[in-house]
């Protein structure tokens, strides 16, 4: 008897196939967020290297996309007062709730012994929630989405280059805002580069 005459066995639908796929199997629901980082003290490149290995070592948490390294200049203060950072933005699939998230990154943040002295004062390392799936929320410990990206640069030309369909909830895509802030001053560091975890 041909297996295509057994009533029971239905051929698996496309979408479903797709969705299996596309579920990460070592995560049970899991909900994209993306995560903005930055770096403009000590060995940069490195220490943006080492959050991203840090995020991925996080229980509940997979780095799916890292950016290209961008190189900006410190916002918010005089020119040439604080070194150039390295920006990137990481997409990541985690079943961590979004305060569970600020608080691994604040813990990453003082792995490399962030400062947090001065408003826009030079860091040693900035990790930025910018998006959790479409959640919007005022809370003032955690802003989602992230209350000033939709209009930086330095995170959406980053943002843009690993997850081109985006949309910033409440503000409209990426492509559309990073269009009307422009490119300005958001240098391709085409000479580093950023792995994905293992």
């Amino acid at each position: 008897m041909s297996t295509s005459s057994d009533p029971t066995v239905q051929p698996v639908p496309a979408a479903v196939v797709q969705q299996v796929d596309a579920a990460d199997v070592t995560l049970s629901n899991p909900k994209r967020a993306v995560i903005a980082l930055g770096s403009n003290l000590g060995n940069r490149l490195e220490t943006l290297q080492g959050a991203i290995d840090a995020l991925e070592d996080t229980p509940g948490l997979r780095v799916k996309a890292v950016s290209p390294v961008y190189e900006t200049q410190p916002w918010g203060v005089d020119p040439d007062s604080q070194p150039a950072y390295f920006n990137a933005v990481v997409l990541v699939k985690t079943t961590l709730p979004p305060s569970s998230l600020l608080e691994r990154s604040h813990a990453i943040e003082e792995a490399f012994e962030r400062v947090r002295d001065e408003r826009w004062g030079p860091r040693t390392l900035d990790v930025d929630i910018v998006s959790y799936q479409d959640v919007r929320s005022d809370d003032p410990r955690l802003t989602l989405p992230h209350p000033r990206a939709h209009e930086r640069a330095f995170v959406l030309v980053p943002w843009h280059d690993v997850e081109p369909g985006a949309e910033v909830p409440g503000f409209g895509t990426v492509a559309e805002l990073l269009a009307a802030v422009g490119r300005a001053g958001v240098v391709p560091r085409t000479d580093l580069e950023l792995r994905l975890p293992e």
